[in-house]
C-alpha cells in the first residue's frame, strides 16, 4: 500500500470510517466471516441484469445454477462422445477382424471397401495399390509413377492428409465420386510405398485439415502387414 492510501487509511480509521479497500483485506483475513454472521447476507445486495438488486443469496443460487446447467452441458458432450467412441471401436474391431480373414488382394479391397460404406457410412472410399502390370487385377492398382504425378503431393509425407483436396486429386481418388467436397488420405507403406487408402465426403468440412486421422491410420497399418503376405494378383 503507498504512503498516501496508509494516510487515508489512518484517516479513516481515525474517524470511523473505513474504505473498500479495508473491507476487503478484512474479508480476505477473515473468509468464515459470513458463516459466522449469516444475518449480513440479507443486508448485502448486488445489481442484477434486470437492473433490481438481488441479495447475495439470491445471487450466489444463481450462480450455482449457471455451473450446474454448464456441467450438465458438459456431462452431456462426454457422455455422447464415450458413445461415439465405443461404436467406432466396435467398428474399427470388426473391420480389423475381416481384413485379417482376407486371403487376397482382391479380398482385402473389397473389405476395406465394403466396410466404409456400410459400416461407417462413408460417401466414397478407395483402396489403390501401386503395381507395374495391372491387366488381370480384379481390384484398383496403378503404378507409383501414375500416382505421383497425379497426387504426388498427397502422398510424398508418407502421413495422412485431410482437408479439401483440388479438382484433379479429388478424381483421381474417386473417380465415381462427382462433386467430393473433402477426403482423407492414408498412404500404405512398410518402407516401400504399396499404395494408399481414403475416404471423401461430399460435404467440403466433413474432412478439414484439424480432424484426427488415427482411426484411417489404424486401419493402414493393419493393411500394410497383411499385403506382403498376398499375391500381386490377388
Amino acid at each position: 500500500m503507498s504512503a498516501s492510501n496508509k494516510q487515508a487509511s489512518a484517516v479513516q480509521v481515525a474517524t470511523g470510517e473505513l474504505g473498500d479497500e479495508q473491507v476487503r483485506e478484512f474479508l480476505k483475513a477473515n473468509q468464515d466471516f459470513l458463516q459466522r454472521h449469516p444475518d449480513m447476507l440479507d443486508y448485502l445486495h448486488i445489481s442484477h441484469a434486470s437492473g433490481s438488486a438481488i441479495s447475495l443469496v439470491e445471487k450466489q443460487v444463481s450462480v450455482l445454477r449457471e455451473r450446474n446447467i454448464d456441467m450438465r452441458h458438459r456431462l452431456s458432450t462426454l457422455t455422447g462422445n464415450a458413445r461415439d467412441n465405443d461404436k467406432l471401436y466396435e467398428r474399427t474391431r470388426s473391420l480389423v477382424l475381416k481384413l485379417i480373414e482376407s486371403e487376397s488382394a482382391e479380398a482385402l479391397c473389397s473389405v476395406f471397401l465394403s466396410g466404409m460404406k456400410n459400416d461407417f457410412g462413408v460417401d466414397h472410399a478407395c483402396m489403390i495399390l501401386y503395381a507395374q502390370d495391372n491387366t488381370d487385377a480384379t481390384y484398383r492398382c496403378t503404378s507409383l509413377e501414375h500416382a505421383q504425378a497425379e497426387i504426388g503431393a498427397l502422398i510424398k509425407g508418407k502421413k495422412a492428409v485431410c482437408g479439401t483436396l483440388r479438382a484433379e486429386e479429388l478424381k483421381f481418388l474417386f473417380p465415381e465420386g462427382g462433386e467430393v467436397g473433402s477426403a482423407a488420405l492414408m498412404p500404405l507403406d512398410n518402407g516401400e510405398p504399396l499404395g494408399l487408402i481414403a475416404v471423401g465426403s461430399s460435404d467440403a468440412h466433413r474432412y478439414s485439415s484439424n480432424v484426427g486421422t488415427v482411426f484411417l491410420s489404424h486401419i493402414a497399418d493393419v493393411i500394410v502387414r497383411l499385403l506382403p503376405r498376398m499375391t500381386a494378383t490377388g
